[in-house]
C-alpha cells in the first residue's frame, strides 16, 4: 500500500493506494501543504481494486475507507486521483461531527465569508476559484465547515474540481501550470482537472472568517438576481448539509442563525466575468 499523509484545515488525512502512480499524483497536487500536526492522522481514505485480479487485469479502482457507502460502482483506474479526491470527499461527508457541513464554495476578504451554495455546474468553483486570484482569499470548494462553537467558517482549502469548460477558464487566468493536476478525461463528471489553491490559502487555513454574505449562483442564463427569503434560506441550507440530521439540535440552532442574520441572493449569470462583476456587486452593497 503506498500512501501521503496530508493536513487540510481541521481534517488530518491518511491516504492509501494500492497503485503508486495516483498518489504520486495527489503529492503534486498538494504539494505546499502540512503534514498532520505531531504526525498523527484522523481520517483514512483509501483506493484498492474491488478483486485482487483487477489491481493488474483491466484495473479497477474502488473507494474505501473509515466510512463506506456499500453501492459505490469502481471506476476505471485513468481516474484514480479522481477516486481519491471522491475518498477523501466521503470521509468528511459521512464522518464529520465537529463541524456543520455545507455543500458551497467559499472565499473571504477582510475577514468576512462569502458563501456560494450550489449544485454541480452552478458555478461555484470556477467563481471562487478565480475570485481567489483577485484579492479573495479560498476557504473552501466542497464542504463549508462552520464551527458549532462559534459560528465561524473553518477554512478547508481542499483542491479545487473544476469541470469542462472552468478548466479552459483556470488556465487562460491562473500562470502557473505546476498548480493543475493532470487532465481527467470521460469521467462521471465530464472532463476535470483540480487546481491547488494559491500559497495564501494554504498558509492561512487555520484562520477563521465571519460568514457575511451567502450567495447562490447559477451559470449560464441570463444575468439575474433575486432575493432569498429566510425560509427559503433555512431549507435550502439543510437540503445542502450531509450533516445536518446527525448533529441534531446545535446544527438546526447554527442554521437558524445563519438565516435569521445573514444576507442572501440568488443570481443568474452568462459567463465567467459577468459573474465576478455580479458578485463584486453584491459584496459592495452588502460591505465585503
Amino acid at each position: 500500500m503506498h500512501g501521503f499523509d496530508v493536513r487540510v484545515g481541521p481534517i488530518s488525512y491518511r491516504i492509501g493506494s494500492a497503485w503508486a502512480a495516483p498518489i504520486v499524483a495527489l503529492r503534486r497536487l498538494y504539494a505546499g501543504y502540512p503534514a498532520p500536526d505531531e504526525g498523527i492522522a484522523t481520517v483514512t481514505a483509501r483506493i484498492g481494486p474491488p478483486r485482487p485480479w483487477r489491481r493488474w487485469v483491466r484495473p479497477q479502482v474502488a473507494i474505501e475507507g473509515d466510512h463506506s457507502l456499500p453501492d459505490t460502482v469502481p471506476m476505471a483506474f485513468d481516474h484514480a486521483l479522481l477516486a481519491i479526491e471522491m475518498a477523501m470527499n466521503m470521509q468528511v461527508a459521512l464522518g464529520e461531527c465537529r463541524h456543520l457541513l455545507i455543500h458551497a464554495s467559499a472565499v473571504e476578504r477582510g475577514g468576512k465569508a462569502l458563501i456560494m451554495p450550489g449544485d454541480s455546474g452552478s458555478g461555484k468553483s470556477t467563481l471562487a476559484a478565480l475570485l481567489a486570484e483577485r484579492g479573495w482569499r479560498l476557504l473552501a470548494d466542497e464542504f463549508v465547515m462552520i464551527d458549532l462553537a462559534t459560528g465561524r467558517v473553518i477554512p478547508f482549502p481542499r483542491a479545487i474540481s473544476l469541470k469542462n469548460s472552468a478548466i479552459a477558464e483556470a488556465e487562460a487566468r491562473i500562470a502557473d501550470p505546476a498548480r493543475f493536476g493532470p487532465h481527467l478525461s470521460a469521467t462521471p463528471k465530464g472532463e476535470l482537472r483540480h487546481l491547488r489553491p494559491n500559497a495564501e490559502a494554504i498558509a492561512r487555513m487555520d484562520e477563521p472568517a465571519e460568514p457575511a454574505l451567502i450567495l447562490f449562483p447559477s451559470y449560464g442564463f441570463e444575468p439575474a438576481s433575486d432575493g432569498v427569503s429566510r425560509s427559503e434560506l433555512f431549507m435550502r441550507l439543510t437540503e445542502g448539509s450531509t450533516n445536518y440530521i446527525a448533529l441534531g439540535e446545535p446544527a438546526f440552532d447554527h442554521v437558524l442563525r445563519i438565516a435569521g442574520t445573514i444576507p442572501a441572493a440568488r443570481f443568474a449569470y452568462p459567463d465567467t466575468d459577468s459573474g465576478i462583476a455580479i458578485v463584486e456587486q453584491f459584496c459592495a452593497e452588502a460591505g465585503l
